[in-house]
């Protein structure tokens, strides 16, 4: 069987990719690990989405789920390893052994937590370190915790732990922190957390889980240790972008490259939308913007090129 279209990821850029689809009776299927994404892992308090006074991001996701159930939009629920082009057409390789054939594709994989990359991360990932405080955050109930990472990600993930910790260091490795004055007062005004800049972090250690965490001022270069249950990590993503890379151009950051009017990339019937792409502004309402202008250009892609 040949689609018209496949998407891969169904965050909001997929989502949105997919409800424009389906409106174009376009014969198209969704491949993708999970629904909501990053949304429904990292998103705790969502105030600035259209429709919704506030609501968390599994909640969003569950309504992205449900409007994929009435537009009866098939999903795949696997990950993508390999695309391949052959003449016009492509072929989707995916873990679970299939392969799948289409004429277009719309990448909307979003990105994924960017690593500390220090002694004692990867042997604590879920003895203590996390990136997903929506997820950990009830086990550190009455413990004490550092956040790293001084943007709104950081400001919001303490926030949301304030709810359960006593403590939490905010550490951020620049001079200051960059989060939103707003976001800034929220946690400030909760009394629990302790915001410490240029503090790059060295190490974390415990024995069957996290008990402290080190870290060096880069002004005064003293090391300074804190007794620590859990660290949360807070420092900015990194595209899923990989099974496309010889198809694609990327920036610096390995972002894919598009046009900015209709989201194509270096090749003709791929393109890309959301945070796996080259923008500025990594928000979920640009995210679903860009899903449905990427579905309609990729439906004016497929009128021109479909037998």
């Amino acid at each position: 069987m040949i689609y018209d279209l496949i998407i891969i990821g169904a965050g909001p850029a997929g989502i949105s990719a997919a409800i424009y689809s389906a409106r174009q009776k376009l014969n198209f299927l969704i491949i993708s690990k999970d629904v909501g994404g990053q949304v429904a892992k990292k998103a705790v308090d969502i105030g600035n989405y259209p429709g919704f006074a506030k609501i968390s991001g599994p909640d969003l996701a569950k309504v992205f789920e449900e409007q994929l159930k009435e537009n009866e939009i098939e999903i795949a629920l696997d990950e993508v390893l390999k695309i391949e082009k052959k003449e016009n057409k492509f072929f989707i390789s995916t873990k679970s052994g299939n392969t799948y054939e289409t004429l277009a594709l719309i990448i909307a994989t979003g990105s994924d937590p960017r690593p500390l990359e220090v002694e004692g991360e990867k042997e604590f990932i879920g003895k203590g370190v996390s990136y997903c405080a929506l997820c950990d955050g009830p086990v550190f109930k009455n413990k004490t915790v550092a956040v790293i990472g001084g943007g709104n990600s950081g400001f919001e993930t303490a926030s949301f732990l304030s709810n359960y910790v006593s403590k939490i260091y905010i550490l951020e490795s620049s001079d200051k922190v960059i989060a939103d004055k707003e976001n800034q007062d929220i946690v400030l005004k909760l009394g629990k957390a302790e915001v410490t800049t240029n503090a790059k972090v060295l190490n974390i250690k415990g024995d069957n889980f996290v008990k402290s965490l080190t870290y060096k001022d880069t002004k005064s270069s003293q090391e300074k240790k804190l007794d620590v249950s859990g660290v949360f990590i807070e420092i900015g993503y990194l595209p899923a972008t990989a099974f496309v890379k010889n198809l694609v151009d990327f920036s610096d950051r390995d972002e894919i490259i598009t046009d900015l009017e209709t989201y194509v990339t270096k090749t003709p019937g791929i393109f890309a939308a959301g945070d796996c792409n080259k923008g500025k502004y990594k928000q979920i309402i640009a995210a679903a913007g860009e899903g449905a202008k990427a579905a309609l250009s990729a439906y004016d892609y497929i009128l021109k090129t479909k037998p």
